[in-house]
């Protein structure tokens, strides 16, 4: 690896982990905590905020980079001041404001949701949008191009993956770790693709999540919070928007969507069980993946190191699609996507979707999982740390 990736790398590591430090006792002092309660598992109030830290590693790593990109320029890695660029920070930041008032003050689902929209508008509005997208179905390198449908494109992209992520930050460790495999593979596939400045910034996410996992991991002495988890999905959504997305290969619009597989996966069978239960897309509930998990009997660290592997495994996938001919490339797609639900099946995960569709409600459906998981596990609990 060139010394101004591992730069960039190491400087968002320790500014987060640093950063992350002097959070907790601030955020405790303040009382910015998640308490117990038994919807929940930790014992003992763990402090929120930690989104400030890994926001903190990310801008310090890009600014250092950025300085020392004056003092030694380099024309094959550098970091363009472009204005897509700044769309992109400036967006982040709104959405990080909007993170820290929900984690202090609990906003409502319209306001978090407009600030969201307000974060993903301000990408529009730098000029960041989905512009064209490879056409799976044309010859090599044919564009299909979007006009004015790529902004409600853009918006949509931005809000789901800022969405996804908080859907999947149930478990200590979970989100960030992640976040650390979603960031280095795009940034690897950035590489690929030639688009250098995309990949520096996917580099200091992989980075600014590394340094806050040292504190989040079980047994976590700080939670990320909506401050954090909506932040980097922000920077996923809009990273790809303006850097992979702009590959003219037909597998850019594919590979975004196979690294975040999981969190993607995990968010749309949870609308889709909300649905058919009639509760509402923002009402939390247990039966995650990664419950599901838990309720098949794998600890806490078993169920975050396993759904790690699983989600290293999709992004190998999401990498090689590149290198692959046309129809080897569509095959391992649609190969991939069964034995993901194939796996999603055995482990459980459509289980409560089953019940559902049987017509029961929703209370009788966690009454009988619940009834059924507590005679396997009769000293385990529940747990609900996600939206």
């Amino acid at each position: 690896m060139n010394y101004r990736y591992l730069l960039i790398f190491l400087v968002s590591i320790g500014v987060s982990y640093l950063a992350t430090r002097w959070i907790r006792p601030v955020a405790l002092k303040l009382n910015v905590v998640d308490h117990p309660s038994d919807r929940k598992m930790h014992v003992t109030p763990v402090p929120r905020l930690g989104g400030v830290g890994i926001w903190l590693g990310f801008m310090t790593a890009l600014a250092g980079f950025l300085i020392f990109q004056r003092f030694f320029p380099n024309e094959v890695i550098n970091l363009p001041i472009s204005r897509e660029f700044q769309g992109i920070l400036l967006g982040g930041f709104v959405i990080l404001i909007v993170g820290i008032i929900d984690d202090i003050w609990s906003l409502t689902p319209f306001f978090k949701l407009g600030g969201q929209l307000a974060a993903a508008l301000v990408l529009v509005g730098f000029g960041v949008k989905m512009e064209f997208i490879g056409n799976p179905f044309g010859e090599p390198g044919a564009l299909f191009y979007l006009g004015n449908i790529g902004i409600l494109m853009t918006v949509f992209w931005v809000i789901a993956f800022a969405n996804i992520v908080n859907f999947i930050d149930g478990l200590d460790g979970l989100a960030a770790g992640i976040s650390v495999i979603a960031g280095l593979t795009f940034f690897f596939f950035g590489l690929q693709t030639g688009q250098v400045g995309s990949s520096l910034m996917t580099l200091a996410i992989a980075g600014a999540a590394l340094g806050f996992l040292h504190h989040n991991f079980f047994p976590a002495k700080i939670f990320m919070g909506d401050s954090g988890s909506m932040f980097l999905g922000y920077l996923f959504g809009a990273i790809t928007v303006n850097g992979v997305m702009k590959s003219v290969a037909a597998v850019a619009l594919f590979s975004p969507l196979i690294i975040m597989g999981i969190p993607i996966l995990d968010a749309a069978l949870a609308i889709l069980r909300r649905y058919l239960s009639k509760t509402p897309v923002t009402q939390a509930d247990r039966d995650h993946l990664h419950h599901r998990l838990i309720k098949r009997g794998l600890t806490h660290k078993q169920t975050v190191l396993f759904i790690y592997a699983w989600s290293a495994a999709l992004s190998a996938i999401g990498l090689t699609l590149r290198f692959l001919p046309s129809t080897e490339k569509y095959l391992i797609i649609i190969a991939g996507l069964f034995l993901t639900l194939l796996f999603a099946e055995v482990v459980g995960f459509f289980d409560n979707l089953n019940v559902l569709r049987r017509g029961n409600s929703k209370e009788n459906a966690l009454e009988e999982e619940e009834s059924l998981y507590e005679e396997a596990n009769p000293a385990s609990t529940w747990v609900d740390e996600s939206t």
